[in-house]
C-alpha cells in the first residue's frame, strides 16, 4: 500500500514507519526537514511547514498522485488538520488521525469512546496547545471527520506513549532510576491497585499500520494493558508496574512506599515528579481506567512490560549522558528530602 505520513520523524513517526516498512509498504513522509533530518534517507520525503506551505503535497496531487491512506501525527490545531484533510480527500481512501485520550471532558469516571469530549474554547482559533491540548485535539478529530469524510476516518485516541525515543521522560525516568539502585520512592502502598495504562510507541505504530491494511474508520482509544475495568481484568496496577520495571533490570533496589497523603505534604507532583502515576484520591487516576475494547477487537496487542523497560532503558543509556536534566521524575536533591522526611517521621 501507499501510504503518506504528515511528520514522521519525531518519537511516534518513526515506530510507524518502520512497522509500515518492515510490511513492505511504499512510504512518503511531509514534513519539515528539521526533526531528525538525516533519517530515513530511503524514503521519499517531502518538506514544508504544514501550518503555512502544503504545496510539495499539492504538486504533487496536481501530477496525479494517490495515497491509500494518510497518517496524520502531527496535527495539533484544527486549521491545519482542516487544511490538510481538505486537500488529501480526492488523493486518499482513508485518514487516520493521532488524538488523545485527553480529549475526554469528565476523568473522574472511567471513560470509553463514546463519553463525551471537551471541546469547548472561548478562543475557538487559539493555539496555545500547551494550555488547551485535550479541547484542541477534540477539534482536530471533528475537523479531520469533517473535511475527509467521517465514514473514511479513523480518531486514534492513545494515552501514555512510551517506549525508546521518548524525550519526554515521563516513562524513561522510572527504568533509568530503578536501574541507577538504592531507595527509590514509590506512590502509594505495595497492595495498592491504582491502575496505570499506557502503550509501547511500537506496538501503537504497528496497530496504526494495520488500521491501514484494514481500512478502518470511527474512534479508538489505544492503550492498556487489560481493557479499563480493573486489576481482575488484566489492569496493571503501580506496584506490579515498579516491581515489573525492577524485575528487567540488574540493580538491587528497595522501594520506600509512601501514603499519597504525605506524598502531597512533601509537593511531589504526581504525573510529571512521580510520572506515570495519579493520585487515587477524587477519582483523577480514572484517566488510567479508559476502555480499549474496540481497539483490541480490531487487533491492538500489548508487548510486555519488561520488554518495553529493558528497551527503554537501553535507549536512556545510550542517549542520557551522566548529569542529564531529566524532564520528568524527581530531582536528586528532592528525592533525597523527600526520603529525609519520610525517616524522620
Amino acid at each position: 500500500m501507499k501510504i503518506l505520513i504528515l511528520g514522521g520523524t519525531g518519537f511516534l513517526g518513526p515506530h510507524t514507519v518502520e512497522a509500515a516498512r518492515a510490511k513492505g509498504h511504499t512510504l512518503t513522509l511531509f514534513n519539515r526537514g528539521k526533526t531528525h533530518p538525516g533519517l530515513f534517507p530511503d524514503i521519499e520525503q517531502l518538506h514544508g511547514d504544514r501550518k503555512v506551505d502544503l504545496s510539495a503535497i499539492e504538486n504533487e496531487i496536481k501530477k496525479g498522485r494517490t495515497w491509500d491512506a494518510v497518517v496524520d501525527n502531527s496535527g495539533y490545531v484544527p486549521k491545519d488538520v482542516r487544511a490538510s484533510a481538505t486537500l488529501l480527500k480526492p488523493a486518499s481512501k482513508q485518514y487516520i488521525f493521532i488524538s488523545t485520550v485527553s480529549v475526554y471532558g469528565e476523568i473522574t469516571k472511567p471513560v470509553d469512546e463514546d463519553s463525551p469530549v471537551d471541546d469547548k474554547l472561548d478562543d475557538p482559533d487559539t493555539e496555545k496547545v500547551g494550555q488547551f491540548y485535550g479541547q484542541l485535539k477534540a477539534r482536530c478529530e471533528a475537523a479531520a471527520a469533517e473535511a475527509f469524510g467521517k465514514d473514511r476516518t479513523a480518531n486514534i485516541r492513545p494515552g501514555l506513549i512510551v517506549g525508546p525515543g521518548d524525550e519526554t521522560d515521563r516513562f524513561t525516568w522510572w527504568p533509568w532510576r530503578i536501574d541507577k539502585g538504592g531507595t527509590v520512592i514509590a506512590p502509594g502502598s505495595p497492595s495498592s491497585d491504582n491502575p496505570v495504562q499506557f502503550i509501547d510507541a511500537r506496538d501503537l505504530g504497528e496497530w496504526i499500520v494495520k488500521m491501514v491494511e484494514d481500512g478502518h474508520s470511527g474512534t479508538y482509544n489505544a492503550l492498556g494493558p487489560g481493557n479499563g475495568l480493573g486489576p481482575e481484568h488484566g489492569d496493571l496496577t503501580i506496584p506490579q508496574f515498579l516491581y515489573g520495571i525492577k524485575a528487567a533490570t540488574s540493580s538491587h533496589v528497595k522501594f520506600e512506599w509512601m501514603p499519597e497523603q504525605f506524598l502531597e505534604e512533601q509537593h511531589v507532583g504526581a504525573w510529571m515528579e512521580m510520572p506515570v502515576w495519579i493520585p487515587a484520591a477524587g477519582g483523577a487516576n480514572a484517566m488510567h481506567k479508559t476502555r480499549n475494547d474496540r481497539a483490541v477487537a480490531h487487533g491492538l496487542k500489548f508487548r510486555p512490560l519488561a520488554d518495553t523497560a529493558r528497551d527503554t532503558l537501553a535507549w536512556a543509556k545510550a542517549n542520557r549522558p551522566e548529569g542529564w536534566k531529566w524532564r520528568a521524575g524527581l530531582a536528586p536533591e528532592k528525592e533525597a528530602a523527600v526520603l529525609k522526611a519520610w525517616a524522620v517521621r
